[in-house]
């Protein structure tokens, strides 16, 4: 008589998955890149206001710098993924978390020609960021330095790599060259509008902070761009003791050209001369400890007339919140004698 056949389990999906899990969280960091690098490469963090214009800066500047021999690679590190957009015509590429989530789900490995793409010798990127509401964007950067990590980022041989933050937001991401030293200088890119010039003294602050902290970061100076003549930017920049590299004007030609995805940072152009010598300041100013400006001080360098200096603060009372008037009610706290 037959005796009685083995029945095999079947295992759940969220067995499997919870071994995948597992699996993955076992596995190690990769080694410490221990040889020396091939050159010195400057790694440069750039910050300014969203919308102050860093990524048409960047792009001409990348682009000129890729004309005059140089290997450059531009890695954009704003959630909005526009900072390669001028510089491929308009054309968006695919961001390394948006590409290694897809990968990942897939079961393939992100190589660098998912994520990496060049024009005339500009090699570029996008780090991306969560949906809307999905995610915090700072954390998403952070996610995707570790990716570069596992692409090689230490191996790679750059004579420039360019980084493209969003200066309006202040967490621990954006702030992640500064205060980890994975740069050795930071440009800030403002106007001459007080709230350009607020987050340039606020990513000032932020590398006299790590400064203290015995960090090695500094500021290599200013680019202002759309500049009107006015004059603010250039007293911050002195007062905060940085050097202006580069004052773009506001002319109609640039503002244009950059509408319609135009390089205008071209060898033998109308605007070569302004990026020619933004190339050369960036390759060459040292990383300076800048002295951050007190509100006051900020609001100093513009007209009375611009900032509403002449308005008093008037405190608000407890009938002003309830507009009517407030009944003051006896304390039921029990007062002991002697005490």
């Amino acid at each position: 008589m037959n005796g009685p056949t083995a029945i095999t389990p079947v295992r759940s999906a969220q067995s499997t998955m919870a071994e995948a899990l597992r699996a993955e969280a076992d596995q190690g960091p990769d080694p410490v890149h221990t040889a020396p690098p091939k050159k010195e490469t400057q790694i440069i963090a750039i910050y300014g206001k969203g919308g102050i214009g860093k990524s048409f800066t960047l792009a001409n500047l990348s682009y000129m710098m890729a004309q005059q021999g140089k290997r450059v690679l531009l890695i954009g590190c704003d959630p909005k993924s526009d900072t390669t957009s001028l510089l491929f015509g308009g054309r968006s590429c695919p961001t390394i978390i948006e590409t290694s989530s897809k990968k990942k789900a897939a079961g393939e490995p992100v190589a660098i020609g998912d994520v990496c793409f060049k024009r005339d010798g500009v090699f570029a990127m996008e780090l991306g960021g969560p949906e809307v509401g999905r995610g915090c964007g700072g954390r998403g950067i952070i996610h995707g330095f570790e990716l570069l990590e596992k692409l090689g980022f230490h191996q790679w041989d750059f004579d420039y790599v360019l980084l493209d933050f969003l200066g309006d937001v202040v967490c621990g991401g954006f702030g992640l060259p500064i205060a980890r030293d994975m740069c050795q200088k930071v440009i800030v890119v403002g106007s001459n509008d007080l709230q350009s010039l607020y987050v340039a003294n606020n990513v000032c602050s932020a590398v006299e902070y790590f400064k203290k902290l015995g960090g090695n970061v500094g500021v290599a100076g200013m680019v202002i761009n759309k500049d009107d003549g006015t004059g603010e930017a250039h007293a911050f920049a002195e007062a905060a003791g940085i050097p202006i590299l580069s004052a773009i004007p506001a002319d109609d030609d640039i503002r244009r050209k950059s509408a319609n995805y135009e390089i205008v940072g071209v060898p033998g152009g109308p605007w070569a001369s302004v990026f020619e010598q933004l190339a050369t300041q960036v390759a060459e100013a040292p990383p300076l400890r800048p002295k951050p400006l007190t509100h006051d001080a900020l609001l100093g360098l513009f007209k009375g007339e611009a900032v509403g200096r002449g308005v008093v603060l008037d405190p608000a009372t407890m009938e002003d919140m309830c507009a009517a008037d407030v009944l003051n009610k006896p304390s039921l706290e029990v007062v002991y004698e002697g005490a």
